[in-house]
């Protein structure tokens, strides 16, 4: 199972913000690059990156933080605000290694089918959910799509990797909803997708769980870890031990 550490960037800084309330942020480094160091120093072959101004605004706001931590030498793993093709593309062109559609994949699968034919494997999608239903647009807004029904035609459009994010434990530390991740990972592997799970991963024995989930469900491929990591409840380096 892979270990994605997690960097949220807002206004060029290190952030994290209660599930996913703007008004709720705080701030762990003016470097988020500094940061990406000591993840790759740890251990971490990737690193997952957000983008929130872009998740908010519509378009990447944070592309040239995005450069600097791609040149310390981890695969990013880059959302946030990617909602047409050329926004891809120049992400991309930065360095980046694999793209996350969130909102457009909700909106349009004829988007999502033209970035799989033409960057295959370096697009992969966000599907956060509260309660179910995916959420967009930085989790502002709820539509009446549900996770399993979204993945699922993903999954169908050649989509090789889903990032799943349950709302409800993100930032929470309260442990991740394994039910949910496990009932997304059943639901696309027949069609040869795998799953990132995301959220609510708060000490050592999470992962532990994950990684006996992903024994049992092979692919469930790895985990996204954030606050965990920056209130000091686990390390990189213990993260990526349970891992294997």
């Amino acid at each position: 199972m892979t270990i994605y550490p997690a960097i949220d960037i807002k206004a060029g800084r290190c952030v994290r913000l209660t599930q996913g309330k703007a008004d709720q942020e705080t701030v762990y480094s003016l470097n988020p690059a500094e940061v990406a160091g000591q993840f790759k120093q740890a251990g971490s072959a990737w690193v997952h990156v957000v983008d929130l101004d872009g998740a908010f605004l519509g378009e990447p706001q944070n592309l040239e933080t995005v450069k600097a931590i791609a040149a310390v030498g981890l695969k990013v793993q880059l959302g946030g605000g990617l909602r047409t093709r050329a926004a891809v593309e120049r992400a991309l062109g930065f360095g980046v290694s694999r793209v996350v559609i969130g909102t457009r994949a909700a909106e349009s699968a004829e988007f999502v089918a033209d970035l799989v034919k033409g960057f295959g494997d370096k697009i992969a999608v966000g599907i956060d959910a509260k309660n179910g239903k995916v959420a967009v647009k930085g989790w502002v807004d709820t539509t009446d799509t549900g996770a399993l029904e979204l993945a699922k035609r993903m999954a169908g459009l050649g989509v090789r990797m889903i990032i799943y994010t349950d709302i409800g434990t993100d930032g929470m530390l309260t442990g991740p909803n394994l039910p949910a991740q496990q009932a997304l990972a059943e639901a696309v592997a027949s069609a040869g997708a795998q799953i990132i799970a995301s959220g609510g991963v708060s000490q050592l024995s999470d992962v532990v769980a994950l990684a006996e989930l992903a024994r049992r469900q092979p692919n469930l491929h790895g985990v996204i870890i954030g606050k965990a990591i920056y209130e000091k409840r686990l390390t990189v380096a213990d993260a990526l031990a349970a891992a294997r």
